[in-house]
């Protein structure tokens, strides 16, 4: 702020007092700025924003979250669809591991090891690896997180590797255990050491809301060992448990929910009285109104085609339905929120693609599948898949089937479809040839393994030049090998038309052509 001429006036005689007079303006200038969002007055009334921890608000609606989430996921389509499709985009066919050691005979011991215990993984014996995964990510969009626990198993059961997975729905956490314990302390049933690790999980022996397990004195819980158990959420802020993905959008859900049962309810309402006949008698207007039927009997609930009766009827009315304006706006501006809240496009949680063309839907499925990019590899990948992987070969190298309990690895999440696959085969083909991508980097994008996908090629190969076919630039086209003849003309048009790819001979055929040439 600059000095004004009475500061000038008073430096003349008194520099330093001008000086302080200046710079103590500076300072209440400085004071007095902020931001408008945190200014306080009417318009800001009764807006509540607690300073308190996040740990503290998700201990107070952590729950009541999960339960009217799960409510909306059973019975809200649009909660339904938009959790189908973050799962689908996530995990989609699955996450797929590749063993990375550097050793090629170790890792594909180690593949085919794991390939074959994917299929036994399940503690409850349904579902596989990858099936999991789908279960495992379900429950973290819905309910905001969930458990997996390791249950080693004997050598006799007879598993490839002595390993399965067990999952629990976040309410077996005990949420009453928190408060201090010792030099650590609980948090929400989640016991920290004195420096802030992970200790244990308090959970309980059955779900508190299985009727039997209640029975079976199942709300008492115990710790289990943090490294036995694998907790998959979103961290937000710095806290312990996780939400909903939804949470922003519950009201608003709920609120659509009521007023396309409202405006249904309208509108059967009017469908259902087709006429009433009014009266006019002068000796019976004193008396109360009444609605009776054509038996006399009083109208206590409207149906379908009724025409009632008011007390000495003279003239009959038919009722007509009013247009509902707006319905259609307000449902599409609501499901915009709703996407938004879940952070999926409008166009897959609803399916409406009417108002985009291909730059427009490409240019939201970009940003999309960034996000979608990093779920698996900043949360799904080192929450779930890493613990899994390291118990794996922990448990095959304790049963002597692998040397080394430590692999390293790499995961290959499930591929984009492309909405146009051509120009995305033209800019990997690009990438490769300008050296700026690997053909192993981008067949691990399509989701597959490179070192099965290359040596399924070479075997291919290698048949091929068994047989002593030769593939053609065209694929409609297998010759030979040493031979003229593309195909069977008897079968093959093309096959017996010596001049389909001679520009010469069309030339010779046309004079026209003939004389352009010359």
């Amino acid at each position: 702020m600059s000095a004004t001429w009475f500061d000038h006036a008073i430096a003349t005689v008194a520099p330093r007092m001008a000086a302080r007079r200046v710079m103590a303006r500076q300072a209440l200038d400085t004071l007095t700025r902020g931001y408008d969002g945190a200014a306080r007055g009417r318009r800001t009334e009764g807006w509540r924003a607690p300073g308190s921890s996040a740990d503290t608000e998700i201990g107070v609606a952590g729950a009541l979250l999960r339960d009217r989430m799960r409510d909306l996921v059973r019975n809200n389509p649009h909660a339904a669809k938009a959790v189908a499709v973050l799962v689908n985009n996530i995990i989609g066919a699955g996450i797929m591991p590749r063993a990375a050691s550097g050793d090629d005979k170790l890792d594909r011991k180690v593949d085919a090891l794991f390939e074959r215990w994917t299929a036994d993984c399940d503690a409850d014996g349904q579902l596989d690896f990858y099936g999991l995964q789908t279960l495992i990510c379900r429950e973290m969009v819905e309910a905001g997180e969930v458990l997996v626990r390791r249950r080693l198993r004997r050598a006799s059961d007879g598993l490839p590797v002595p390993l399965q997975l067990q999952v629990l729905e976040a309410d077996f956490l005990d949420a009453t255990k928190s408060g201090a314990l010792g030099a650590g302390r609980l948090v929400q049933g989640i016991e920290f050491d004195p420096v802030g690790k992970r200790r244990a999980y308090w959970l309980h022996a059955e779900h508190p809301g299985d009727a039997y397990g209640a029975l079976q004195n199942g709300l008492q819980s115990r710790p289990v060992p943090a490294t036995e158990i694998a907790h998959i959420y979103e961290k937000q802020r710095t806290q312990a448990r996780g939400v909903p993905w939804g949470a922003p959008v519950i009201r608003s859900l709920r609120d659509l929910d009521d007023y396309e049962v409202a405006e249904l309810v309208r509108k059967k309402t009017e469908a259902c009285v087709t006429a009433i006949v009014f009266g006019d008698d002068e000796a019976q207007q004193g008396i109360a109104p009444s609605v009776v039927d054509a038996d006399g009997n009083r109208v206590e609930q409207f149906e379908p085609g009724l025409i009632a009766y008011a007390r000495g009827g003279k003239d009959i009315r038919f009722n007509q339905p009013s247009a509902t304006g707006g319905y259609g706006e307000y449902k599409r501006a609501s499901l915009h929120t709703i996407s938004a809240g879940f952070r999926v496009p409008y166009e897959l949680l609803t399916g409406d693609l009417s108002q985009v063309n291909y730059s427009s839907i490409r240019a939201g499925l970009v940003e999309f599948r960034r996000q979608i990019d990093a779920v698996q590899w900043q949360l799904f990948i080192p929450m779930f898949c890493a613990p899994v992987w390291r118990w794996f070969t922990e448990a095959a190298w304790a049963a002597g089937q692998i040397p080394s309990p430590t692999v390293p690895v790499e995961w290959s999440p499930p591929k984009f479809e492309a909405v146009d696959p051509q120009k995305d085969a033209m800019a990997n083909l690009l990438s490769i040839r300008s050296g700026t991508m690997t053909l192993a980097e981008v067949i691990a994008r399509q989701g597959r393994n490179p070192d099965a996908v290359l040596a399924e090629i070479a075997a291919t190969n290698a048949k091929l030049d068994a047989l002593g076919l030769v593939l053609d630039s065209d694929p409609r086209r297998v010759t030979k090998t040493g031979s003229a003849q593309t195909g069977d003309p008897a079968t093959d048009p093309a096959a017996g038309d010596t001049t389909a790819d001679d520009p010469a001979a069309d030339a010779d055929n046309d004079p026209a052509q003939a004389d352009q040439q010359d």
